[in-house]
């Protein structure tokens, strides 16, 4: 672990230099860790795959007493690793419509990487995804690692809107647009499921260190949930 300044009133903390699962679990029993012991003095606590940043308000000491706080925590979590390993997260399981009528790029994906269509759905389902990151949107979860067959580059151009649920894959990362917006990734389907809790704050069903499964499902079922067909 370590901890660097930033601004006068904010610090990053970094736990590594690999995406992984543990370091996921780490982080997410950090910011547990953080809210708990120092609910009042934090402004904001920004995670992302390997770093933390925390903004806290500037007053007299608190900065020295966070860092002895979060040494103080990195040592005890060491010493009783096994123990933390074993904890559980939430796993969501999202349904999917995998189709050309929601998925533009299915079919780029599976030519480029020589592969048949149901070959990257079932690539794409058959792995549970951690919860790296939660940005760019509101509620939007970066979620690590796709296998290495089906992993894609972004788009050279973005598209100017993706339509809310679209599941779409960016190098090594895969993620649901909760929102309609602007975006670049390759797009192989589409979740017809909220992503957002109403009187929840924050308001997205994710957090960092969740993991989450795709499952695939028929049109039928599609339209049931109230999905809605890509209008181009």
């Amino acid at each position: 672990m370590k901890i660097s300044p930033v601004t006068e009133n904010a610090f990053m903390v970094e736990f590594g230099q690999e995406i992984c699962s543990e370091t996921t679990l780490i982080i997410s029993e950090f910011i547990a860790f953080m809210k708990a012991r120092f609910q009042h003095d934090c402004i904001d606590i920004t995670p992302s795959y390997t770093k933390v940043m925390v903004q806290y308000r500037p007053h007299s000491n608190v900065y020295l007493t966070m860092i002895a706080g979060i040494e103080s925590w990195h040592l005890d979590r060491q010493s009783h690793e096994s123990k933390h390993s074993s904890m559980q997260r939430q796993l969501h399981q999202l349904p999917v419509y995998y189709h050309q009528d929601v998925a533009p790029d299915l079919a780029v994906v599976a030519k480029a990487k020589g592969l048949t269509q149901q070959q990257v759905i079932e690539h794409h389902c058959n792995k549970i995804y951690d919860v790296g990151a939660i940005g760019f949107t509101a509620g939007f979860a970066f979620l690590s690692s796709v296998d290495d067959e089906i992993a894609i580059p972004r788009h050279s151009t973005p598209r100017l809107q993706i339509p809310a649920g679209s599941v779409g894959i960016a190098d090594q990362q895969t993620a649901i647009y909760p929102d309609q917006s602007p975006g670049g990734w390759h797009i192989i389907g589409n979740c017809p499921q909220s992503l957002f809790v109403e009187g929840r704050y924050p308001l997205s069903i994710f957090s960092i260190g969740d993991r989450v499964q795709f499952v695939s499902i028929t049109r039928e079922a599609f339209f049931e949930l109230g999905g809605q067909l890509w209008q181009r």
